[in-house]
């Protein structure tokens, strides 16, 4: 579906920006353009991809304007620019609200204002019964794109908006496994919030592949979650303890906001969740399209003998299977 595509990111330099256009460039694409207000971002991009179908714009989400002007065109919008760092934001909650929600509703309004196909938002599991303020906004984004068609007419508008929900990547950036890998190299002691701790596991490739499944398939309105299995953290330390030599560790609790288990899909929302091939489906069935959703899609499934989604509760990644992925990729170079 994405060939000849005109296809827009929002915070699109970022490490999901660059691997999703990537992958884009091969699905040979009419044009990519990297919306964020990062500069150098930006520069070292399009050193990095050197394809005449890039184009950047300099602008920020919560500058409506901006992002008409650089909608015009287009066909298919990633919704990925967000402020993410949590103890940042716990200290600048409102700066959250103006990008994260805010900023949603502006790419919301501009996308129908310029009769965009479809509009797909990056959420996290964090937005799942949230403890924190950055949850909370990436809850509110969700709703914000779900409920957006709600009192659309479908002879003025044709955008369909569709929510992606899914958790750190791994090994990204701010994430544990990166933080372990640098205080063994420097002898330090492995800092362990919680040795009962789980969480999600989901590689840049599965992420790419689940972005894209799901935006072809969507109608619009859904909440779309990927089958993921799970590692515990304390396997992910003796993986890496038989990999780069063994340091001491030390048990410093859980942080404030900070989940014990990673949870993709609460109890509540249970009751409206469909399984389909690789992933899961939420649909609200308050929203005006929930039948006409749920009748579309006749392969999907109701979900029998789940109550939540979370990752202490699915299949866990093995110690050695976690040595093979770790030796695999680029994290210990």
């Amino acid at each position: 579906m994405f060939k000849g595509k005109k296809v827009l990111i929002t915070g699109g330099t970022g490490s999901l920006g660059n691997a999703l256009t990537q992958r884009l460039l091969t699905e040979n694409v009419d044009t990519i353009r990297i919306f964020s207000r990062n500069e150098n971002k930006q520069l070292e991009m399009a050193s990095k991809f050197h394809d005449d179908r890039l184009r950047f714009l300099l602008g920020d989400v919560r500058d409506y304007n901006r992002l008409t002007r650089a909608f015009e065109d287009i066909d298919i919008v990633f919704h990925a620019a967000a402020l993410k760092h949590v103890p940042i934001i716990e200290y600048n909650p409102f700066e959250a609200i103006k990008t994260n929600v805010m900023g949603s509703q502006n790419v919301i309004d501009a996308c129908l204002e310029e009769d965009v196909e479809k509009a797909i938002c990056i959420g996290t599991d964090k937005a799942v019964s949230p403890l924190n303020t950055y949850g909370a906004t990436k809850l509110l984004m969700e709703k914000l794109f779900i409920t957006a068609s709600n009192y659309l007419k479908k002879e003025r508008h044709k955008t369909k908006f569709i929510a992606l929900r899914y958790g750190n990547v791994l090994g990204s950036s701010g994430s544990v496994i990166p933080k372990f890998i640098n205080q063994i190299k420097n002898n330090e002691k492995i800092t362990i919030t919680d040795p009962n701790m789980t969480r999600f596991s989901i590689s840049m490739d599965e992420a790419l592949d689940f972005i894209l499944k799901a935006t072809e398939i969507g109608k619009g309105s859904e909440i779309f979650v990927p089958k993921l299995r799970a590692y515990s953290l304390m396997d992910v330390k003796d993986a890496l303890f038989d990999l780069l030599g063994k340091t001491d560790e030390q048990i410093v609790g859980i942080r404030p906001g900070e989940k014990l288990h990673e949870i993709l899909i609460n109890n509540e929302e249970m009751n409206y969740c469909w399984e389909y091939q690789e992933m899961y489906m939420i649909v609200d069935p308050s929203l005006r399209k929930f039948i006409s959703l749920t009748n579309e899609l006749p392969e999907k499934k109701k979900i029998e003998n789940m109550e939540i989604y979370s990752s202490d509760a699915v299949e866990k990644i093995s110690k050695e299977e976690l040595k093979k992925i770790f030796t695999d990729s680029e994290l210990l170079d």
